[in-house]
């Protein structure tokens, strides 16, 4: 019995080295060994039609508006203004004091009556060589002389008669009868409200992209309604210190609830562009230099630069780097390195979608019409 016991002990001594060979197998194999590669969710590139619409601030103008001045200084003696109405080019607005003007004018007609007859005399005098030439000239130099004299004082008198400029409505008078003016008083101020402009600034990049007789939309603060306006014109170049272009429109509605000076957001539409390619925002990962995207390449990852253009809080609309039918990873991005295996999990695409992407909204996607 001994003996067998004995025997026994270098069998259990083999088993239980051979136990412990496996442990230490077990806990020398590398991480993740076994493991296959990661599901990831990816967004298929395809190209669909992109329009933009950009916002941007306007005013209302008036298409005619000016500050009213005398020419002169002068006692007011006539006041015509009727504040807040319309006025017809031409007509009499302010008269000042021209009693010493009409004065001189009366003094100069009697001297021209006289002059002229002189003159008379000494042509027929220089006719029968009574008179020399030169005597003559200086009776009818006299008499220009008296002429312009007579012109200039019904030229100041005129300055005198303070007339609208143009057909518009006056505001509000800021004198009264009896105010002594100068040429620096502001009378009133008169505006042509029957047709109104609409005046904005794009950033520098939209320069090629305004065209006259473009149509912008707008509304204002006033109303709800939506108006039309046609740009008529732009600035003949960007503005230094905003890089900024300036365009007028003229506004195709006439309501008496559109006021100049008011504020208008204003709408620009511009021609869509057929074949752009937009991916979701987290798509983009952010490099020192520049942006990538991580494309699904048989089954491991693919870092590619892009170039990015149009972008909201939903999408971004790639420029240059990919191409349609490429497939990009959109989840995982800050555990997957280049080379990295991974399997797709999802498919997120909304397919056969019409992109819109609005400066200060969020991308709208449109089903196409069947």
């Amino acid at each position: 019995m001994l003996v067998t016991k004995y025997r026994l002990l270098p069998a259990l001594s083999l088993v239980m080295l051979a136990a412990c060979g496996g442990k230490d197998k077990q806990k020398t194999a590398p991480a993740g060994a076994g493991r296959g590669p990661a599901a990831v969710n990816v967004f298929v590139l395809k190209t669909s039609p992109l329009s933009e619409t950009v916002e941007v601030p306007g005013t209302l103008i008036a298409n005619e508006s000016t500050d009213i001045y005398p020419e002169t200084a002068g006692r007011v003696t006539q006041l015509n203004i009727a504040e807040g109405k319309q006025v017809t080019q031409g007509a009499l607005l302010v008269k000042l004091f021209d009693g010493d003007l009409q004065a001189t004018l009366r003094k100069l007609q009697v001297q021209l009556e006289i002059a002229k007859q002189n003159e008379e005399r000494s042509a027929q005098l220089l006719k029968i060589q009574g008179i020399s030439k030169a005597d003559y000239d200086i009776a009818a130099l006299n008499v220009n002389n008296i002429q312009a004299d007579i012109a200039i004082t019904r030229a100041n008198i005129t300055k005198t008669e303070i007339r609208a400029p143009f057909t518009g409505r006056v505001g509000l008078k800021n004198i009264s009868p009896g105010a002594y003016v100068s040429p620096a008083t502001v009378i009133a101020s008169i505006q042509q409200t029957t047709t109104l402009k609409l005046d904005f600034t794009v950033p520098e990049k939209y320069t090629s992209r305004i065209k006259v007789g473009q149509l912008v939309y707008f509304t204002t603060e006033s109303t709800n309604k939506t108006y039309t306006a046609k740009v008529m014109a732009t600035e003949s170049g960007v503005t230094l210190d905003t890089r900024s272009l300036s365009a007028r429109c003229i506004v195709q509605e006439k309501d008496p609830q559109l006021v100049p000076g008011s504020f208008a957001k204003v709408k620009l539409d511009f021609d869509p562009i057929p074949d752009a390619i937009m991916v979701p925002s987290q798509a983009i990962v952010p490099q020192a230099r520049g942006k990538q995207v991580i494309l699904f390449n048989g089954g491991s990852a693919k870092f590619v630069d892009v170039t990015t253009g149009l972008r909201d809080s939903a999408s971004v609309q790639i420029t240059s780097g990919v191409k349609a039918g490429d497939t990009i990873v959109i989840s995982g991005l800050m555990s997957t390195k280049p080379g990295t295996q991974m399997k797709i999990g999802k498919i997120a695409n909304a397919d056969g979608t019409t992109t819109t992407v609005t400066k200060d909204t969020t991308v709208k996607t449109q089903q196409p019409a069947k």
